[in-house]
């Protein structure tokens, strides 16, 4: 029977809708749950005031830098360009200088091992306060992986899709870098030819593959996720188009918007109130000055914002999308593999028609432990694209040891190499994601996000926490994303875990108790809301559901 989407928690914030009419629930066969609990008055207060203190110390450091006092370590032009235009803006890099500089050390990590559920860290150290590192000689062994997009436990060197027994099928240039012994880090297959003139017989079976695992009529690939969106938009939509974009979009599809050289004009984000007036004025109005029928208007969302842990409202999207005679541009890049009874994504996960969404493009770096995209669709569009589209044209084909990572990986979801393997690891990923979010609600978090997404924002907030949760996380052996401004409203800052199946209840159960150890040194338990512990209960080994033993 289906279950109205309940909006009571994520209506009091700004970055979700209000509770959608009664009709709605209609469209949907499972319950939605998605959570963004407002920033609490004092903590938000705080954070201002953090990043003002910051401010004025990188203005007194500026200061002293310009008087020769304290070392400037910054990009500077030489004198004999001063009669030339500035290639560095010095005030543009003020937040790089000053404030980024002082927690430089939680990113760019450097690991020596594969990206699965545990990698080996190299140990750095630095004696400029984050301008430079050196390499102490030390790895730190084991550490627990809850940053890498590695959502089906894909990313192996050893198994079923370890890439290398693929090697030596092909005559092409090789290039392998080894590094602490570990499996090549670096691996290169390249056809050294476009698309258009080099298309081998693995790029059709996998495009074969990847229509038939999507239930579309046909599919491309291409070499990188990020021109899939940022190329293909553009042969899409053009001048006379319209596109209406989600706030929260990725770079790689504000980049191809921009490309297209179409009008852009952004709802707010999952908010199908906002979108419909869009789609409404758009309708009426027409085009500027002329007040034309638009050609095309195409409504561009994700399937789960890497940000926000969210997933997207579909099966409303899909209705206003009929409704109002548009086109829909679905990027599944962290969706596809991670959501749905099969692994096929949001489509999947609604129990929606593959044939309601116009274009359906999707990336290999996640879920399947590869590199490249996809586009889906009819056969039109397909064939549309193969002339048209830039990446097709100028961009080189898929190498092919990746493409056959990708077919092993995905046969392997489907059940097409004769177990069940890969549904076993789809399944798993869920309870984990269930399991893994529950805990850190319950603990006294503030945790964003649909309760079935594996990307699991923790808020942090103030500046001088990012930093600080980075590097105690570490020390206790587990590796974490922390996200702040620009990547972020300057405003909410967070750690960003991403959940995968690879992860056994024993490790998950550790970060946990770690996360709680670190929330308590740093006073990150923010959340109003009172939960009874459940830490104590026993859990069924498979679902991770409580009994009631």
């Amino acid at each position: 029977m289906p279950v109205e989407p309940n909006h009571e928690e994520c209506a009091r914030h700004s970055k979700c809708p209000s509770p959608l009419p009664v009709h709605n629930g209609a469209l949907y066969k499972r319950s939605f749950n998605e959570s963004f609990e407002e920033t609490p008055m004092f903590v938000a207060v705080l954070t201002y005031m953090g990043y003002g203190i910051l401010t004025l110390f990188g203005y007194l450091r500026d200061f002293l830098r310009a008087w020769k006092i304290e070392k400037c370590h910054n990009a500077t032009e030489r004198g004999e360009q001063k009669d030339f235009v500035p290639l560095y803006q010095d005030f543009e890099n003020f937040y790089t200088r000053n404030l980024y500089m002082r927690i430089r050390d939680n990113w760019n990590r450097p690991v020596c091992s594969v990206p699965g559920e545990r990698v080996d860290v190299v140990e750095r150290y630095t004696e400029d306060y984050n301008w430079t590192f050196k390499f102490t000689g030390r790895v730190i062994k084991g550490v627990i992986n809850m940053g890498s997009y590695n959502y089906l436990g894909f990313a192996q060197n050893q198994g079923l899709c370890f890439l290398i027994f693929f090697v030596f099928r092909f005559n092409l240039l090789l290039s392998v870098s080894f590094r602490y012994d570990t499996i090549p880090v670096s691996l290169f297959f390249s056809s050294l030819q476009s698309v258009f003139l080099c298309n081998l017989d693995i790029h059709e079976e996998l495009e074969s593959l990847v229509a038939r695992f999507l239930g579309v009529e046909a599919a491309m690939t291409y070499g990188m996720g990020f021109a899939t969106n940022s190329m293909n938009i553009p042969a899409l939509v053009g001048k006379g188009c319209l596109i209406l974009s989600d706030e929260l979009n990725h770079a790689s599809l504000v980049l191809g918007a921009r490309l297209s050289g179409a009008p852009i004009r952004i709802f707010k984000h999952n908010n199908m109130q906002s979108l419909e007036k869009l789609l409404r004025d758009a309708i009426v109005q027409g085009q500027p000055r002329t007040h034309r029928p638009w050609k095309k208007i195409l409504i561009v969302v994700e399937g789960i914002y890497s940000m926000e842990g969210s997933i997207v409202r579909l099966p409303e999207v899909i209705a206003l999308k009929k409704k109002y005679k548009a086109y829909l541009y679905l990027d599944e890049a962290h969706s596809i593999g991670a959501l749905g009874p099969t692994g096929r994504g949001v489509v999947d996960y609604f129990g929606l028609d593959p044939r309601d969404v116009d274009i359906m493009m999707g990336t290999f770096t996640k879920s399947f432990g590869s590199a490249g995209g996809y586009i889906g669709g009819s056969k039109v569009l397909i064939d549309y694209l193969r002339k048209h589209s830039h990446s097709t044209a100028y961009a080189t084909s898929m190498s092919p040891p990746v493409a056959e990572q990708i077919i092993a990986s995905m046969k392997c979801i489907m059940g097409d190499d004769g177990t069940s393997l890969g549904q076993d690891r789809v399944q798993q990923l869920a309870a984990n994601t269930r399991y893994f979010r529950r805990r850190l609600v319950e603990m006294g978090f503030i945790i964003y996000g649909n309760s079935d997404s594996p990307v699991v924002p923790l808020m942090l907030y103030m500046p001088g926490k990012i930093g600080a949760f980075g590097r105690e996380m570490l020390k206790r052996n587990i590796g974490v994303v922390v996200v702040g401004f620009p990547a972020t409203p300057i405003i909410e800052s967070r750690a960003r875990f991403c959940v995968s199946a690879a992860h056994t209840k024993e490790m998950l159960d550790l970060a946990l108790r770690e996360i709680s150890e670190v929330g308590d040194l740093l006073q990150l338990k923010y959340s109003r809301h009172h939960f009874v512990p459940l830490l104590d209960r026993p859990f069924d080994e498979t679902t991770y559901e409580e009994t009631d033993d």
